[in-house]
């Protein structure tokens, strides 16, 4: 038997961890999508995902680690896509959002932050990354539920 790689075992761990809780499938994937929902939007993070996870009677171990998941990683990435989606949704130019964006985020001061309107910059961030969070939530929930699933049909560990 070949020797696992040292990333395998820690997808090999991670999802044996996610996927043991005792908890429903769909309380699990529920978890999950409204983890990764939340990590996508910046500050809000782990907290706002246990905090839906609660109102939502979701799985919080899992709505905890799909938010460190993607706040980690995505946020990032994530921007210039919230910036063009934000933009195109409420029909504006989505390089001058981004060029008052750069603006502001270079040389932050709250005087700065005021003198931009709130339609001009925020607004499109905001609704961008709300239909990106939307989107990859509904997603990750799909996603893990159909892991889930078939891991309870197959084997009772999940092997990468």
């Amino acid at each position: 038997m070949a020797k696992e790689s040292g990333f395998k075992k820690t997808v090999n761990f991670i999802f044996s961890k996610l996927f043991k809780i005792n908890d429903s499938a769909q309380k699990i994937a529920l978890g999950a999508g409204l983890g990764v929902f939340s990590g996508l939007i910046p500050g809000s993070g782990p907290v706002a995902a246990i905090f839906l996870a609660f109102i939502f009677r979701a799985n919080r171990a899992a709505a905890l680690f799909g938010s460190l998941l993607t706040n980690t990683w995505l946020s990032l990435v994530t921007f210039v896509l919230a910036i063009k989606a934000g933009s195109v949704i409420l029909k504006m130019d989505w390089r001058q959002v981004q060029q008052k964006a750069q603006v502001l985020a270079q040389d932050f001061a709250w005087p700065k932050f005021f003198k931009l309107s709130f339609f001009e910059v925020l607004l499109p961030v905001v609704t961008g990354y709300l239909v990106i969070g939307l989107v990859l939530g509904v997603f990750s929930y799909l996603i893990t539920l159909l892991i889930i699933r078939r891991n309870l049909h197959g084997s009772k560990t999940i092997h990468l």
